[in-house]
């Protein structure tokens, strides 16, 4: 396993500046054709003053609502940060011919892959219709559950999922079924964050009710058959499919502005953000689950947030790159 995993270095007194938290630029040069998105399934649910997805409704336990985009194109510059720019790490070459991205959210992910790569056929799968009207010419949108029988043709060159199996019941099927429709030396890549936040000086407090919101996450959503940190765990599931080659790049992703380096107290700064909302977003599905009053999950919440927001720990996420190969011949 390789990455940056080495301890982060903590920022002093004078390292953070308050105009710093600029992103890098990444996409520049990024020009695109443009064409529209085909009309689909345009509704949505609402329960606890937030917005669901109406196609089966349920299976998904987040919000797509703007409030919860936000939150996702604040983890994607994160994560872009983190990396230097990749977007994936699976040695596809130069000329990959078709590139499916499960999961997509809003987009910002098979958009930019699309612009990288104007030649390949990009399709963006998600349960809900939430991308962009206007788009790359070479990129196309789809309403699905990908946890369903695979309708998206054969020979994909890559198969990209992220953020997305601590939230649903069967990444191993959807393994299996990349795995039967990559085309032979095709690859999957599964980028997660690990689910437990961390922390390697101690400075973390042992009732942090950071830790153990996602104590109580990991307790709610198993219940429904979900693993909230399937990450730390994805050789064995895609060894399970059939993938060779198994490779993993391991990030430290941290929450705050407290690291040295400038680069990662902007990394901090949006992980902290999209921690925030993600209490919020998720609270209200598993504090009924274990049995939690709606007065209680309040409470939580606020006294939660506010460590949150005023914590001096160094704590942070661990983030993977998980990428595997269908063997070249069968």
């Amino acid at each position: 396993m390789v990455g940056s995993g080495s301890e982060i270095a903590v920022a002093g007194p004078g390292d953070v500046q308050d105009d710093e938290f600029e992103t890098s630029d990444f996409d520049a040069s990024s020009v695109s054709k443009f064409g529209s998105v085909p009309s689909s399934i345009y509704r949505h649910a609402y329960e606890n003053g937030r917005r669901y997805h109406k196609y089966r409704y349920g299976t998904y336990p987040i919000p797509n609502d703007e409030t919860e985009q936000n939150r996702e194109d604040m983890k994607h510059v994160a994560i872009l940060e983190l990396t230097r720019g990749k977007n994936f790490f699976a040695p596809i070459g130069d000329h990959p011919k078709k590139i499916i991205d499960l999961g997509t959210g809003t987009g910002t992910w098979a958009i930019e892959v699309a612009d990288m790569f104007p030649g390949a056929e990009i399709v963006g799968c998600d349960l809900s219709p939430i991308q962009p009207f206007w788009v790359p010419s070479n990129v196309r949108f789809i309403v699905d559950d990908i946890e369903d029988e695979w309708a998206h043709g054969d020979d994909w060159d890559l198969v990209h999922i992220r953020q997305v199996f601590p939230a649903i019941q069967d990444p191993p099927g959807v393994c299996r079924q990349s795995f039967s429709h990559l085309k032979l030396g095709g690859w999957i890549e599964v980028q997660d964050y690990g689910g437990i936040v961390k922390c390697d000086d101690n400075t973390l407090a042992e009732d942090s009710l950071l830790t153990q919101f996602y104590e109580m996450t990991v307790e709610a959503l198993s219940k429904r058959g979900i693993r909230w940190s399937i990450a730390n765990d994805m050789e064995r599931v895609l060894k399970d499919a059939g993938f060779v080659n198994i490779q993993c790049k391991k990030f430290k992703c941290p929450i705050g502005i407290w690291p040295k380096a400038k680069r990662l107290r902007l990394v901090g700064l949006y992980t902290k953000s999209a921690f925030a909302d993600l209490m919020d977003a998720i609270a209200p599905r598993i504090f009924p689950v274990l049995s939690k009053s709606p007065q209680q999950m309040k409470e939580f919440l606020a006294s939660a947030q506010n460590e949150l927001q005023t914590t001096d720990a160094h704590i942070y996420l661990d983030y993977f790159f998980w990428y595997a190969q269908r063997p070249p011949a069968d």
